[in-house]
């Protein structure tokens, strides 16, 4: 190695010696290790741009190897050789529709090209937040309903296996599948929700029991599909960790199927706390759908998710629009 580097300094050095001698001198001698030299014989002045653009270093390494095999025979010419920086094109690779996210292009005489990796990169997303409801566009408990949901403590949390695919330059898509809750904690600790022959009933706890918390429960398959407009740098999904300046922001359409739903109670009777599961369907849309709203800047995304339909069935419940926010990790 040490060997090869040397030879590539020489040879950078033969070419700055060469523009520097006299038109009469056409001949230079370069002493190599002990009883090694190298003589470059210059037959026309004009050919010095062209061996400017040699590829001395595989020149070099041809030369060793022939050295080592005892092969005496006559390099080829390189001609209009240029020595360019070029990824080899992999699976998931293109180098056609590389573009500025390259890192490491340099700013000098040789030919510039760009790298943009592969197209796509799959991350392991937590939304986390908090979820409620709306009635016609209000909140229930303007009007005081049993089924009125108190922020906090009604959390909303989805884990999300997402895809970023590279559609063009800043223009990318977020798609992917999870599962998510939302959990309705009720702002009357003591309602209880009941499933009728043909209806959802809301109640309250009995007068002898002390009630601590009540809550409905549903749990959803989910696919998602959000463009995304990314002004920064980084091609994957940005943690908390990086660094990246830049503002970030998509939207797009949701779907889900429910999987799972069921009532709690806590309340204490005779001091004793006492919990109470009621799993049902309380005749809940098996499917929800809607838009998701995402905002990020450096290391920091935002969600938002809005149900376009309604959460329980038609004239079987109330009619609740569930809708959730916070961040993503």
């Amino acid at each position: 190695m040490k060997k090869f580097i040397s030879l590539s300094v020489t040879a950078l050095m033969i070419c700055t010696l060469a523009e520097a001698q006299p038109k009469k001198a056409d001949t230079v001698v370069v002493e190599l290790a002990k009883k090694s030299k190298m003589v470059l014989t210059i037959g026309d002045r004009a050919d010095l741009p062209t061996l400017k653009t040699y590829d001395y270093a595989a020149l070099f390494a041809d030369i060793i190897r022939k050295l080592e095999a005892k092969d005496t025979t006559i390099l080829p010419s390189q001609p209009n050789t240029i020595v360019t920086e070029t990824e080899p094109e992999w699976p998931g690779y293109s180098n056609k529709e590389k573009d500025e996210d390259n890192d490491w292009s340099k700013e000098n005489t040789k030919r510039k090209t760009k790298y943009y990796g592969k197209k796509t990169w799959q991350s392991f997303n937590i939304d986390f937040g908090t979820n409620n409801i709306l009635e016609n566009g209000s909140f229930p408990d303007d009007n005081n309903q049993l089924y009125a949901v108190r922020p906090w403590g009604s959390w909303y949390i989805g884990l999300n296996s997402t895809q970023r695919t590279r559609i063009a330059g800043k223009f990318f898509l977020e798609w992917g599948f999870g599962v998510s809750w939302y959990n309705f904690k009720f702002q009357n600790d003591g309602t209880v929700i009941t499933k009728g022959n043909d209806n959802v009933a809301f109640g309250e706890i009995a007068a002898d029991l002390s009630p601590v918390k009540s809550k409905l429960t549903v749990t959803y398959l989910n696919a998602s599909l959000v463009p995304v407009i990314d002004f920064g740098s980084n091609r994957h999904k940005v943690r908390f960790w990086d660094s990246d300046e830049a503002f970030r922001i998509g939207v797009g359409p949701y779907v889900g199927y429910r999987i799972d739903s069921y009532a709690k109670n806590v309340y204490k009777e005779n001091g004793d706390k006492e919990r109470d599961r009621n799993r049902s369907n309380f005749y809940l849309n098996n499917l929800r759908y809607g838009a998701r709203l995402q905002v990020g800047y450096r290391g920091t995304d935002l969600f938002f998710n809005y149900d376009f339909n309604e959460l329980f069935a038609d004239n079987r419940g109330p009619s609740l629009n569930a809708f959730s926010f916070g961040i993503i990790f």
